[in-house]
């Protein structure tokens, strides 16, 4: 169990419960809000909003905690099955004021991200397993040794062109990583499949490891610096790429200021829409992605085909699903909701493409 996970599952909880206004039943009125001192006749303070019953009992303070976490009552019954059908009126009603009966964007945001990372921390990960027996690895790389030794004699008897140096220098080069390779392989056989650092040859750890280890790097944001920071964590590739998974969910509010411009440049023309309203889409819209991925993970170790199904609820359904909500939401017309639905498609790869920098850098030059 991935108690970092858990840990921000309860946390967006709280916190989208202390978002939220308060519902419910709040127990006997005293007359007078403890809080601000104003008559208060009902079981809420008109001025303040604070309840006029005030708990004091362990057990409240255990079902306080226990609300926080699970917070979304009735509204979400409300909440989730139009943000599948109808995302557009949920997104238009919440704009124009319809409130109460659902769960507001950010509070539901905040919630189904987290959930969805601790969903994943189950039944994710990558696969330690390879397609061949390491047997099979050293015979293929020999053969791939060979390949590359013969191109360098063949370059060294060859004429002598001005750029034959480097190309030369270039074949040394990987002839020697080769041979570095298959010595890892021959000597991990000796000891039973694993190489001296523990990782087994041919492995995406192991790779990323050679990799990092050559030189060569394998990130580059263009600073050597950050560059320097990053490659030298890829040294224990497990441990990267756990940090990665932790920066995801952590700075995965960083979505929302990415998304928002973009969206604002559809309807730059159009007047009156606000920021706010663009927000309320791109929270909703996000929610809506996050449960689907949720499911997804959830339900693709059970089936090995349900990864055509996951294709076929991405590729089809987020296209439809935007679609609709914009349609809705703004109120636009077949071909508006459609073409901007194709330029919001482009836009999100631009956004993830931004946001996975991000969490890169932040990820990994700490």
């Amino acid at each position: 169990m991935d108690i970092d996970a858990a840990g921000g599952m309860a946390t967006a909880g709280l916190v989208g419960a202390a978002i939220e206004r308060p519902t419910g039943e709040a127990g006997e009125d005293h007359g007078t809000c403890t809080d601000c001192g104003a008559i208060a006749p009902g079981r809420f303070c008109s001025d303040c909003g604070q309840p006029t019953h005030i708990h004091r009992s362990l057990l409240h303070l255990g079902e306080e905690i226990l609300h926080g976490v699970l917070h979304f009552d009735a509204r979400v019954w409300r909440t989730l099955p139009l943000l599948a059908i109808n995302p557009g009126r949920l997104t238009r009603e919440w704009v124009q004021g319809r409130r109460t009966r659902y769960v507001s964007p950010l509070a539901i945001f905040l919630f189904t991200v987290f959930m969805m990372f601790f969903v994943l921390s189950f039944t994710s990960g990558l696969e330690h397993k390879a397609e061949h027996s390491l047997s099979q690895d050293i015979a293929e790389t020999r053969a791939s040794l060979q390949v590359r030794r013969d191109r360098l004699a063949q370059l060294k008897a060859g004429p002598r062109r001005p750029e034959t140096a480097e190309d030369i220098a270039d074949a040394e080069r990987r002839v020697r990583n080769r041979e570095r390779r298959l010595a890892q392989m021959e000597q991990a056989l000796a000891n039973g499949g694993l190489r001296p650092d523990g990782l087994r040859p041919g492995s995406w750890q192991a790779r990323v490891r050679d990799q990092a280890l050559s030189g060569g790097g394998v990130i580059n944001v263009g600073h050597h610096g950050l560059n320097k920071a990053m490659n030298k964590k890829l040294l224990n590739p497990d441990l990267a790429v756990y940090k990665l998974q932790q920066a995801t969910y952590k700075y995965s509010f960083l979505l929302i200021p990415l998304s928002i411009p973009f969206v604002a440049l559809l309807f730059l023309w159009r007047r009156g829409f606000t920021l706010y309203d663009h927000g309320v889409f791109v929270l909703y819209s996000m929610t809506a992605m996050s449960i689907l991925v949720m499911i997804t993970g959830a339900l693709a170790p059970l089936w090995d085909g349900f990864a055509i199904l996951a294709t076929f609820a991405f590729g089809l359904g987020v296209p439809v699903h935007m679609f609709a909500q914009l349609k809705g939401a703004y109120g636009l017309s077949w071909w508006s909701a459609g073409w901007r639905t194709a330029l919001l498609l482009m836009f999100c790869v631009v956004i993830l493409v931004l946001f996975a920098i991000s969490v890169t850098v932040l990820g990994l030059s700490g």
